[in-house]
């Protein structure tokens, strides 16, 4: 038999959940729906969170694009869907994205497009070019910055 919990029992039990890691609001509500929270209670708990500062949807969006960029390699275009799957606004999301330094960004696709040549087969140099930016695309790397490090890899 399940424990059943009170309102505040619930907050303090969803503050806990954000102290341990950034969450956000889409976050949050999935969790206390798997709780089985009433739905006439998760809106003013997530409403406590975002004033208490235990939900930040722009300081979510900022840990979540480094740790994406950083950790799983993925581009602006893959991270952004990403975070505008989970409901984070448009302004947080571009807000985040310009904390990729363009310089680290280049080089973070350069290095994963070499990672992937070395164990490419091609018969030809544009079979080559065509698999590199397919590859680079499903990262979410956008088109301009691919063709601009694969230039710059044809002159290395």
């Amino acid at each position: 038999m399940a424990k059943e919990y009170t309102q505040d029992e619930l907050l303090r039990k969803a503050a806990s959940y954000c102290s341990i890691a950034e969450h956000c609001i889409e976050d949050v509500d999935n969790k206390l729906q798997k709780w089985n929270v009433p739905a006439e209670w998760r809106e003013p708990i997530i409403d406590r969170l975002i004033a208490d500062g235990f939900i930040d949807e722009n300081r979510y969006a900022k840990a979540f694009v480094v740790d994406k960029f950083r950790l799983n390699k993925w581009g602006k275009t893959k991270i952004a869907l990403a975070l505008k799957l989970k409901g984070v606004p448009k302004e947080d999301i571009s807000e985040a994205l310009e904390l990729i330094d363009e310089g680290e960004y280049d080089e973070m696709l350069a290095s994963i497009l070499k990672t992937k040549l070395a164990g490419l087969t091609y018969r030809y140099e544009y079979e080559k070019q065509g698999k590199l930016f397919h590859f680079a695309q499903s990262r979410g790397f956008e088109p301009q910055a691919i063709e601009r490090v694969l230039r710059s890899m044809e002159g290395s």
